[in-house]
């Protein structure tokens, strides 16, 4: 009996690369008859014709599954939503705009049928804007000094994961998700595949800068205590040279008081500094707490509209 390969693909306004995408991954598997497949479209409430490209598709293919969101959930929702709905005894999940190339996940199983668990795509290069290199370089540094697990670096979500490992996955029910770091934190047996990152086909991308900076503070605060413990060294720091500016006042007020003036700025930069750094420690604290809230509010992480496949006909 062949092994089922699941493929995991989450959707947002990318009609200009469903059907380039789908060609692909027809002709690779056609080419790699061993296994057999299914493919999951997630449908994360694209505002284009998406979900009508992969209805069509889906009407002709048997092996695709389309999960339609009601609304926008996000990037790891989706995935997650794919990953739940697989059946595979391997799950693949790759981006739609065809920067992992599609033929680099056959490398990822040649591992998986070696004994790896997890096999993560780790880009050697990357066709990407010098900006969003900077940031991704910045991200995974920043990461990799406050994170309590080892996430491995030039890592995005693109990678296979044993049928162990979703099970597990599966019970994680955190909303504000850090897949690839959920997945470094279940362990099991792990290896990397180099691979050089494609330009985006087409479309413009879904991490704006505004997601982007979400996206990068739920990796560390849901990794970290880090941001909490320099809250603490902070307020020494604070509190160690408000109290060397006391004595310096009263040195001066004792010793020297011909050279005593009106502290006037002194007063100000010192009431300025300490409201400036309780405003940032409060603004650390609330997003702690706002996660707490959110958390307890257990709402489901997404909602299904409809589910196109052939097992509901």
């Amino acid at each position: 009996m062949k092994k089922l390969i699941s493929y995991v693909f989450p959707i947002y306004n990318e009609e200009g690369n469903i059907d380039l995408l789908y060609k692909t991954m027809v002709d690779l598997l056609e080419k790699h008859s061993s296994y057999d497949y299914e493919l999951i479209f997630v449908n994360d409430g694209s505002k284009d014709k998406s979900l009508e490209m992969l209805i069509d598709i889906q009407e002709k293919d048997s092996r695709i599954t389309v999960i339609n969101f009601s609304r926008n959930f996000g990037h790891q929702i989706a995935v997650t939503a794919g990953i739940d709905t697989a059946k595979g005894d391997a799950v693949i999940i790759m981006d739609s705009d065809m920067q992992d190339p599609p033929k680099v996940s056959f490398e990822l199983i040649t591992q998986w049928e070696s004994g790896y668990e997890v096999v993560y795509a780790q880009r050697k290069t990357r066709k990407d804007s010098p900006f969003k290199r900077f940031t991704a370089f910045m991200f995974y540094y920043v990461l990799d000094r406050l994170a309590d697990i080892k996430i491995p670096r030039n890592t995005g979500d693109f990678r296979l994961i044993d049928r162990k490992v979703v099970e597990v996955l599966k019970q994680f029910e955190e909303h504000n998700r850090f897949l690839r770091g959920m997945v470094s934190y279940v362990g099991f047996k792990q290896i990397a595949v180099s691979f050089d990152r494609d330009e985006r086909h087409a479309g413009e991308t879904g991490y704006p800068l505004k997601k982007m900076i979400k996206f990068a503070t739920d990796g560390i605060l849901s990794f970290s205590w880090a941001p909490l413990k320099l809250i603490t060294r902070v307020g020494f720091t604070v509190a160690g040279i408000s109290f060397s500016g006391i004595l310096y006042a009263l040195a001066v007020k004792i010793f020297y008081p011909e050279a005593s003036v009106e502290g006037w700025t002194f007063i100000v930069i010192s009431i300025l500094f300490t409201g400036g750094m309780q405003m940032i420690m409060l603004g650390v604290l609330g997003s702690y707490i706002g996660r707490i809230y959110v958390e307890s509010q257990r709402r489901p992480l997404y909602i299904v509209d409809t589910i196109y496949s052939s097992s509901n006909k």
